[in-house]
């Protein structure tokens, strides 16, 4: 044995090894939980509907605030060019005789008197407070505070949604692997066939009619292989979108798949109607549509309201300096009353569309349930077809594996076995992920949230 180069060979395959080490350092583990995490966190859509509550809320706090008196000040500097002048002729006021001969003309000269000033300055404050139309405003509340609520479900049937497309397409990934796997073992034993055939044509055992059949199971084998690496990338691309994650150097950690005790329909039926997202928000726009209902009636209702307040003014003397005042306010648009059955029929109508959207809402949850109720039972048929199928396969790589070590068949016999047995796994895997999937959409329909 040549002893001279062994040094050099190891000092080789240690520089090996640490060029390799960054590339495994890059490889980190990515869980579930970590991908629906980082994609709720990421999400431009979701942070809109955050905005959206907040924008609600503001909304409401402005409605509340319409109920206190509201506060008008005012302030007004003049310069007048002209002003006004009081002129009182001679002998308006008639005349007061002193004697026989002499009498006074009252007054006895024409007199004015300046009423203003060239600058008029004026400054006051109002306080009116309504009295009638506070039912109004109340309702306008209570409209504001359900838009609240339609926007938090609405926020968490979006949420919902990302957290399903991650799984899904988590779930893809790992199905994709599993099935590359199959891909690139049945590859192995096409290429290990073509082996011995090519070897049997060098010894003249066999024509070349098997070797083209071969070689055209081989290119199927490539292209399949070819087409799962892509959809795994578009997978990959996608999921990074949602997450803002590059799973391509990530390790996607496998999940755990846990039986669950099926329930009755009813059962289901049941929590859907506390827990599901869009039945909440048909049923809070009914609420809304009888609110708007309501603040239509009370808009016949004249407005009356409390007023108060005080002026100051400088440079008119008919007027006075300082001036508080109170009083009551009423005002009342008759055009309104006839315009406000017009806004009442609308608002009816409104009312009927929401009804009709909450019957259908309805209608179409419990479709989803029955269909997501439906998948599962299939879902479960199928892994125990599966496991049966792997079980088998197992044995039957065992048998090929025992007549191997006895000479009594070749190695592509062992190689096609174990080829069959991977895709075994694979198929009980999708069927078991596809299981867990199922389980997830009945969770969220009937719950509001996915299985975590």
């Amino acid at each position: 044995m040549n002893t001279r180069n062994t040094p050099y060979r190891i000092a080789a395959v240690c520089l090996m090894a640490f060029a390799a080490m960054p590339a495994l350092a890059q490889q980190s583990t990515l869980t579930l939980q970590q991908a629906i995490d980082a994609a709720l966190q990421n999400n431009h859509l979701l942070k809109v509907k955050s905005l959206q509550i907040e924008e609600k809320n503001a909304k409401t706090r402005e409605d509340m605030i319409k109920r206190y008196p509201a506060v008008t000040l005012n302030s007004t500097w003049q310069y007048n060019a002209n002003t006004g002048e009081l002129v009182i002729p001679q002998g308006s006021f008639g005349a007061l005789p002193l004697n026989a001969n002499t009498t006074i003309q009252l007054p006895a000269a024409d007199k004015s008197f300046e009423l203003g000033e060239h600058q008029n300055f004026n400054a006051g404050a109002t306080i009116y407070q309504p009295l009638t139309q506070q039912a109004k405003i109340n309702t306008g509340i209570q409209v504001s505070r359900t838009e609240v609520k339609i926007a938090e479900y609405e926020k968490r049937k979006a949420a919902q949604q990302i957290e399903q497309a991650v799984e899904k397409l988590y779930f893809g990934i790992l199905i994709n692997s599993k099935k590359e796997e199959e891909s690139k073992a049945k590859l192995e034993v096409a290429k290990l066939k073509l082996y011995d055939v090519e070897s049997a044509i060098l010894s003249g055992k066999t024509i070349n009619l098997n070797k083209e059949g071969l070689q055209a199971s081989i290119a199927d084998e490539e292209q399949e292989l070819l087409k799962l690496q892509i959809q795994r990338e578009d997978y990959a691309a996608d999921l990074k979108r949602l997450t803002g994650m590059d799973v391509q150097q990530a390790n996607l950690s496998p999940v755990p798949v846990n039986r669950a005790e099926p329930k009755a329909m009813a059962d289901y039926q049941t929590a859907a109607l506390s827990g599901n997202a869009d039945l909440n928000i048909a049923s809070l726009t009914v609420s809304k549509a009888k609110l708007g209902i309501q603040a239509a009636k009370q808009s016949y209702l004249p407005d009356v309201g409390i007023i108060a307040g005080y002026s100051y003014q400088q440079g008119n003397i008919l007027y006075p300096t300082n001036n508080p005042f109170a009083g009551l306010n009423f005002k009342w648009n008759i055009q309104d009353v006839f315009a406000n059955k017009q806004v009442l029929s609308q608002r009816s109508l409104q009312l009927q569309q929401a009804k009709e959207n909450e019957a259908n809402t309805i209608e179409q949850l419990n479709n989803d349930i029955e269909k997501a109720v439906r998948k599962i039972s299939q879902a479960e048929a199928l892994i125990n077809a599966a496991q049966k199928v792997l079980t088998f396969r197992s044995q039957e790589l065992k048998i090929q594996q025992d007549k191997r070590e006895a000479g009594l068949n070749v190695p592509a016999d062992v190689l096609a076995a174990r080829s069959t047995l991977t895709k075994a796994e694979a198929d009980l895997y999708a069927a078991q992920l596809n299981y867990r999937l199922a389980q997830s959409e009945l969770n969220a329909i009937t719950q509001g949230e996915v299985l975590r």
